[in-house]
């Protein structure tokens, strides 16, 4: 296997470039060529005769900022001109492109894509412009070392100047670097700076191709009647009205349901309306989200498996001069991103090909391939930009995917297979509901003497292709993130997990099991420094003796947002800090409330570590982005089920921070030479905690449960 992580080694190189034999241009080591060019998929960067320097990016990118994280990384170390940069999808191949970490695996996720491509993508360009310098050399018979590469062109103090894609052809028969050196933080003239993003012209004209836009000859369009409950089966169907509706060309069954396949949307949506179906839904009757969180909370009183254990606790919090306990609730929460999950499907000339927005690319090769019983070498995916995902397009079951397979298998014809936002929302696939119940005792002079701690809800890895890494005698690790490991110096720490089977799969959601953890761990420790009489921010500091990453982003939000400064009558501050894949944000919200007791979120400072941010306008974006979308979840979204059913089906009722809601934010990052690590997901976590506590401050109750269960004005205790 060729290595995916820091090392790129010569025989690497070599191994990759002979299958190719460099026909035309530059190529460097696992990427891919455009198929107008025929070149073989073993590049990372290429280059043409026109100018143009091609990234090859082996990541999803799905409005993240991905792309230009990487394209920026090659091109920082080719000293290349930005303009001329481009970027390019790679195919599924896990032994080409896998994410470091994951074994051999390709994919997208845990905020990993840049942390992965440091060195990687560095190397490769750093690599390219050794050969262009040699290239150069050959050329006019001049020491290398008398050369000088910068914004695409080759040069000479005696005048000479040659453009990259000039140099292309003869560089590739260059002697290839063993190591080829890496710049200087100090040297960087991309790496930090504020270059613009390489897909925003074409996003912004309406060029960039999504799913919903891929055309091919006689292309279908597909909508599928699914199981109106998580463990329904389907007893009949009656199709004869649908194969009725104009531009309906047929109706197949395929172990998702129901397939209506229309020359159009409308059509297929149309034919599904009017299908008659039954459904077998008697094991989910008494499914319902009130009952599982009595469930959960009864579970949390009782022995769980053992994530960390201290004799010590009972003994301490037996003894405390006070004891907080709390419970804790958090609904099911669907991904909900703009762009619904959708896949177009392709058997013909004895192969199959995809196209969709594959997070998880060689999840989804392999089991597309097992869908169209075919070997890999005959599936293709081609990998699109999606419109967010979130976590839901990145599954073990390559859901969609497998049911676009299926239709097409029926169809003699390529077929897109479309969900609607209301198929999305109620067929599972979420972040879990979750319950913790925690006991804290404090000493007679408010330090934490004991912490007892369970939590009950889904495991998420458990059974999946990353569950050897992420789940240990019973635990699993994305059930307990931001709980333990503890980021708190804290004594005598006993912590339990429950996780239960239920028929609703469950899946990672934007910043994972941090989405629950860090505001129970967040609002508690406010809750603690109110019943120690201490300051928030200096009670946290106090427990952070050995974690000097968290103390600079704790006091630089503090101090920009004015922390301990007067606020008008009515307002209020809350913090929170948090550490979430390797990234460490605090958030300090300014609250009010409505006439309606409701909160009003009117301003937000966040600061981040994330080590040297690639490009500060991403970060601040993503930080910006992830602020909104954990606002959503804390004041709005809910799935609930009864009966077995969910009962959200769109925004109206699963709402989503509107324009008027968005608060002014302002980022703070953290300067830092240190390689990078996750933006994508660390600014969800904080937000929610640091807006309860807020709440706190104006109405004197806590936050229990979310979405907020708002108090009532006027209701305010000591």
């Amino acid at each position: 296997m060729v290595a995916s992580s820091d090392t790129f080694s010569r025989r690497d190189f070599v191994k990759l470039a002979s299958a190719s034999g460099l026909l035309l241009g530059l190529q460097l080591p696992l990427g891919r060529a455009q198929a107008s060019t025929g070149f073989a998929p073993n590049a990372f960067v290429r280059i043409t005769p026109d100018d143009l320097v091609t990234v090859i990016v082996k990541h999803h990118e799905m409005g993240q900022g991905t792309a230009t994280g990487i394209a920026t990384l090659a091109a920082e170390e080719l000293d290349a001109d930005w303009s001329k940069v481009r970027v390019e999808y790679a195919p599924a191949n896990a032994e080409l492109y896998n994410n470091t970490g994951w074994g051999p695996v390709q994919g997208t996720g845990g905020s990993s894509a840049i942390k992965n491509s440091w060195t990687q993508m560095r190397k490769a360009g750093a690599a390219a412009r050794v050969m262009l310098l040699q290239a150069a050399s050959a050329q006019w018979g001049l020491p290398v070392k008398e050369l000088s590469a910068s914004q695409g062109f080759v040069s000479h103090a005696s005048g000479k100047r040659a453009s990259y894609g000039q140099l292309a052809t003869l560089a590739s028969k260059q002697a290839l670097p063993k190591d080829p050196p890496l710049k200087d933080p100090a040297q960087f003239k991309l790496i930090g700076k504020q270059a613009p993003r390489v897909d925003s012209v074409a996003k912004s004209s309406g060029a960039a191709v999504y799913t919903m836009d891929v055309k091919l000859p006689g292309l279908l369009t597909a909508v599928v009647a699914r199981p109106p409950t998580f463990s329904a089966t389907l007893k009949s169907v009656d199709d004869k009205a649908a194969r009725e509706v104009a531009g309906v060309v047929d109706v197949v069954r395929i172990p998702e349901g129901v397939a209506v396949v229309a020359k159009g949307m409308w059509a297929a949506l149309q034919g599904r309306k009017a299908l008659v179906t039954e459904w077998d839904t008697t094991k989910d009757k008494l499914l319902s989200s009130d009952a599982l969180y009595a469930s959960y909370l009864a579970a949390t009183k009782k022995p769980g498996t053992p994530v960390t254990h201290s004799d010590e606790t009972r003994p301490a919090l037996a003894r405390a001069h006070k004891v907080i306990e709390a419970s804790y609730q958090f609904p099911f929460l669907a991904h909900a991103p703009m762009e619904p999950t959708n896949c177009v499907a392709w058997l013909h000339d004895g192969k199959l090909e995809t196209w969709a927005g594959h997070q998880l690319q060689t999840i989804d090769h392999k089991l597309a391939a097992e869908a169209a019983g075919l070997p890999l070498d005959k599936v293709e995916l081609h990998t699109l930009i999606s419109g967010g995902s979130f976590g839901r397009r990145a599954n073990p079951w390559a859901d969609m995917v497998v049911e676009a397979v299926h239709v097409a298998k029926q169809v003699n014809a390529p077929v897109r297979v479309q969900r609607t936002r209301e198929d999305d929302l109620r067929m599972g696939l979420y972040r879990p509901m979750y319950v913790h119940t925690v006991k804290v005792g404090l000493d007679s002079h408010g330090e934490i003497s004991g912490w007892q701690h369970a939590i009950a809800g889904q495991s998420i890895q458990s059974g999946g292709p990353f569950s050897a890494n992420s789940v240990k005698n019973g635990v699993d690790r994305t059930s307990v993130e931001g709980v333990w490991p503890m980021a708190y110096d804290v004594p005598n720490v006993t912590v339990q997990l429950h996780s239960p089977e239920l028929p609703i799969r469950p899946l990672w959601w934007r910043s994972v099991g941090h989405t629950h953890t860090a505001f129970v761990m967040e609002t508690l420790l406010d809750e603690l420094a109110t019943a120690a009489g201490q300051d928030p921010v200096a009670y946290r500091l106090t427990y952070l003796k050995d974690k000097p990453r968290h103390i600079a982003v704790l006091k630089l939000a503090a101090e920009k947002a004015g922390w301990g400064t007067p606020l008008p009558a009515g307002k209020a501050r809350g913090v929170a800090v948090h550490e979430s894949f390797s990234s460490v944000v605090a958030h300090v919200a300014e609250v009010s409330l409505k006439p309606d007791g409701t909160p009003r979120v009117e301003r937000l400072t966040v600061a981040v570590d994330c080590g040297i941010a690639i490009n500060p306008d991403v970060v601040r974006a993503q930080m910006e982005g992830g602020s909104g979308f954990g606002l959503s979840a804390a004041l709005y979204n809910e799935i609930s089920i009864e009966a077995g059913q969910v009962k959200q089906s769109n925004f109206h009722d699963y709402r989503q921070l509107r324009i008027e809601d968005m608060p002014s934010i302002d980022v703070h990052i953290v300067p830092s030479q240190q390689p990078p690590t996750g933006v994508g997901e660390p600014g969800v976590p904080t937000v929610a905690p640091a807006v309860a506590n807020a709440m706190f401050q104006l109405t004197g109750q806590r936050v229990r449960r979310l979405p907020f269960k708002l108090p009532t004005p006027g209701k305010k205790r000591a």
